[in-house]
């Protein structure tokens, strides 16, 4: 197995400094199942770039730095996928909200001819605001009655893995996420994860679901109604496009 690790960064240097990477470094450097750490930077203002570049570019010689416009997450992740040489793609949100060790979990479904396995926090989502816990209803009731994405507890869960091929193939037939022009702001874009894992079921595509350790972790980049909205704005044109038979 060689697996490419996604690791999105938008102005995380709050999160660097606490010495995220050095834990997903540090996890990987000696493991030969993991081929390389693809930290793809979505346009960040902060020192993030700068940070990595200077620092863990020569600590962690796995590491690779691919610079994106400022597309938000999805797009950070897509390319990512895009970019990824390995047989296998693992994605990490730069928090480790979930720990980085929980890797194994998904590994081992994924050695059992699953093509995709997704972290699946527990719905209590222990230490999430209010707000959180809200978000996470609505995003449940959608996926079932709007969407009919059945089958899948948590959806969101920053914590994945594919097989390369049925991942390159998924973002080829995407129509929400597709293409976009810069934004402004922080764009979580959550409905990518709905998107990606609906295609690849129509696809076909064999799909498991693992629970994973996780903890909230507070981020300036989920605010509610701002996600809410865009959120309930891509998961509209995902029903749209199906019922345009574009999938």
């Amino acid at each position: 197995m060689a697996i490419s690790l996604i690791i999105p960064c938008y102005n995380e240097e709050a999160n660097i400094q606490k010495g995220v990477l050095d834990k997903i470094g540090n996890f990987t450097k000696n493991d030969k199942r993991f081929k390389e750490v693809l930290i793809v930077d979505d346009g960040s203002a902060d020192e993030s770039k700068s940070i990595i570049r200077t620092k863990y570019l020569s600590l962690f010689p796995k590491f690779r730095l691919i610079q994106n416009k400022h597309l938000g997450k999805a797009f950070a992740i897509i390319k990512g996928i895009q970019e990824a040489t390995g047989e296998t793609i693992m994605f990490s949100d730069i928090d480790l909200a979930t720990p980085i060790e929980e890797a194994e979990k998904l590994i081992q479904l994924a050695q059992k001819e699953f093509d995709i396995v997704i972290g699946s926090r527990n719905t209590s989502r222990e230490g999430a605001p209010l707000k959180r816990k809200i978000m996470a209803l609505g995003m449940i009731f959608i996926r079932r009655y709007l969407i009919g994405l059945k089958g899948v507890t948590d959806t969101q869960c920053g914590f994945k893995l594919f097989q390369a091929k049925a991942a390159k193939e998924i973002v080829k037939r995407l129509q929400v996420f597709k293409s976009r022009s810069e934004v402004q702001n922080s764009s979580i874009s959550a409905g990518f994860d709905l998107e990606f894992l609906f295609v690849g079921s129509k696809l076909g595509y064999k799909i498991a679901e693992v629970p994973v350790v996780w903890r909230h972790v507070e981020t300036k980049n989920v605010t509610f109604f701002q996600s809410s909205l865009e959120g309930l704005k891509d998961i509209l044109m995902i029903k749209w496009y199906d019922i345009c038979k574009k999938y």
